[in-house]
């Protein structure tokens, strides 16, 4: 069967319902016009369209590995959305997040991944390890897992603290060939036993053409660093080819740092 490229739906948000006050990037519950509930990602919030890009890339990258992701759609907010809002601060953040944002479908009775109740088996974990590693996401520990329980199936959420390179672009290449030392304080990492065929699983699945699929998603009003939205579309695709190029060493770099926990 060919590859068919990921499609991301777009929303129109028409109702705030709730702020999820955790973290400093003041997520909420809201509803939009195809009647779901969401959890938006405000780009006038904390890292910006920053954020949204790690979530987009994260995100549809896990959903390849076969992953369960919550959907993900690009979300619009009306420039005159949420002036009725009486909480000054979320109405400027309303405001400073006009245009295209980022939504994960809500999860509605979803309960936080508690590692002492649930046990995940060493395959799923291993390949999640793996992603965070190729994703540089220092955000799955035990005190923030970023994962849900949902209808006793685990989910991934919120890979917005990842690839924080593109924070500053400072030496990104040599970024890409690092191994990630936060693996150390991965939630999931004294049940990744299986670390060697997650390796080999992933690589194989993630070839460069698929790789350019989901980076060729980010819309252009979110790329702004360079001359063009190509131009860092393409250090998008390059440092995600690196990493996988050279995965054996951040592999190795988790290896060595569950030996050291168990």
């Amino acid at each position: 069967m060919s590859y068919r490229p990921p499609e991301i739906r777009t929303v129109t948000i028409i109702r705030y319902v709730t702020p999820l006050r955790e973290g400093g990037s003041l997520p909420a519950i809201v509803e939009a016009d195809d009647n779901f509930l969401y959890v938006l990602k405000f780009r006038g919030a904390g890292q910006g369209v920053k954020a949204l890009i790690a979530e987009l890339i994260g995100g549809e990258l896990a959903r390849l590995l076969g992953l369960r992701v919550p959907e993900i759609v690009f979300s619009w907010v009306d420039p005159a959305f949420g002036r009725s809002e009486p909480d000054e601060e979320i109405q400027d953040l309303l405001k400073a997040s006009a245009g295209l944002n980022l939504g994960l479908h809500y999860l509605s009775g979803a309960i936080t991944y508690d590692p002492l109740v649930t046990p995940i088996d060493s395959r799923l974990a291993s390949l999640i390890v793996w992603l965070d590693c190729l994703l540089m996401n220092v955000d799955r520990t035990p005190r923030n897992t970023n994962m849900l329980m949902w209808h006793k199936q685990l989910w991934l959420i919120d890979h917005g603290a990842s690839l924080y390179f593109h924070h500053t672009w400072d030496n990104w290449e040599e970024q890409s060939r690092r191994p990630f030392r936060p693996v150390k304080d991965h939630v999931l990492l004294p049940q990744a036993t299986e670390l060697t065929t997650a390796d080999a699983e992933a690589r194989t699945i993630l070839n460069p053409e698929r790789i350019r699929s989901i980076v060729s998603l980010i819309p252009d009003e979110w790329l702004l660093d360079f001359e063009t939205a190509e131009e860092q579309r393409q250090i998008y695709q390059q440092f995600l080819e690196n990493r996988i190029a050279t995965s054996d060493m951040f592999v190795q770099e988790a290896q060595y740092a569950r030996e050291a926990l168990v």
